[in-house]
């Protein structure tokens, strides 16, 4: 694919139009972040009513909130503003773990699409479209900022061939069928094709990932296009609840646990999911003869899994990149 920037922009938008036409949904989970907002562009369509759902722990500072309010508006989408309490998402914990059947310590994100998920159930949505794929795809966590080129287009075609969302598992146990432009095939295709210093840029002495994405679609989204990538329960206020499960846990109990349940959990609130994990879902099944075994959990890990979906662990990038074992 060439490497002008134009060119390839006009090519991204028309490629990534046709996606959201092919996995057009009823609502779409807007968090304000810039790959939700494209979606939020591509699938406005001022003759039908179009609805988006923005989640936040009410009573913190839950940054989506304002970017999301201002798509919805400039783009005519009816707004949900979902406030849950701490209360309510740590009751609701234990349903997530049951529905995506895992105690990955991310969960405070899961939490945030399950909410969403179920107040579209509650409005009778059958179809919800997400940002699935962007970051992997266009390069845009942190941590591939200082690949190489030759290294990031190496582990952006290992990752596509893995890539999971725990919203298909949550969408599945809800009944609300989970759409994914990012993930459709043409999208993967263009992304693998694409150069990689059309993926990280520099602006302004900041390094920036998706930068394609970014630059496509800046006229529309103004400042919204160079939001930096924050995890969903940052966005959300979610990663308060980190807090208060650190604070229900002392530092003796922890260690305690870790000896008595023979695992190195990774902090805290990784042993608070592990057991409600043992509670609603069960023992973690362990690996079979032929299996590799995940380090952590003990699970079997399929041969080109380097992420373990029950307990999160993951291996380091070089492995992606063949350069560990």
């Amino acid at each position: 694919m060439k490497k002008d920037e134009k060119d390839a922009g006009i090519l991204l938008r028309e490629v990534l139009s046709d996606a959201v036409k092919r996995n057009n949904a009823e609502d779409l989970l807007l968090s304000g972040g810039l790959d939700t907002s494209i979606l939020a562009v591509l699938s406005n369509d001022e003759a039908k009513s179009k609805k988006a759902l923005t989640v936040a722990l009410d009573r913190t500072h839950a940054p989506d909130l304002d970017y999301a309010k201002r798509v919805a508006q400039k783009f005519h989408y009816e707004h949900h503003l979902i406030r849950i309490t701490e209360s309510e998402a740590l009751r609701e914990i234990p349903m997530v773990i049951r529905a995506v059947r895992s105690f990955d310590p991310a969960l405070p994100n899961d939490l945030v699409i399950y909410a969403a998920l179920q107040e579209a159930k509650k409005l009778g949505i059958k179809s919800v479209m997400t940002g699935d794929g962007a970051d992997e795809l266009f390069a845009g966590y942190s941590y591939m900022h200082n690949l190489s080129h030759e290294e990031l287009k190496t582990y952006i075609t290992a990752l596509s061939q893995t890539m999971y969302f725990s919203s298909n598992k949550l969408g599945a146990f809800l009944g609300v069928e989970i759409k994914q432009p990012y993930c459709d095939r043409a999208i993967v295709d263009f992304a693998l094709e694409l150069n990689p210093s059309l993926k990280i840029r520099e602006r302004d002495g900041r390094r920036y990932g998706k930068w394609l994405l970014r630059k496509a679609f800046e006229e529309e989204l103004g400042e919204v296009a160079w939001r930096e990538k924050d995890p969903i329960e940052v966005g959300s206020g979610t990663t308060k609840l980190r807090d208060v499960v650190r604070g229900d846990i002392s530092d003796t109990e922890f260690e305690r646990k870790k000896r008595v349940y023979g695992m190195e959990f990774m902090n805290k609130e990784h042993l608070f999911f592990y057991e409600i994990y043992k509670e609603v879902v069960g023992e973690v099944p362990k690996a079979k003869e032929e299996e590799n075994a995940c380090p952590l959990c003990k699970t079997g890990l399929p041969a080109d899994r380097f992420h373990c979906s029950i307990c999160g662990f993951s291996y380091p990038l070089g492995r992606y990149l063949g350069k560990t074992r």
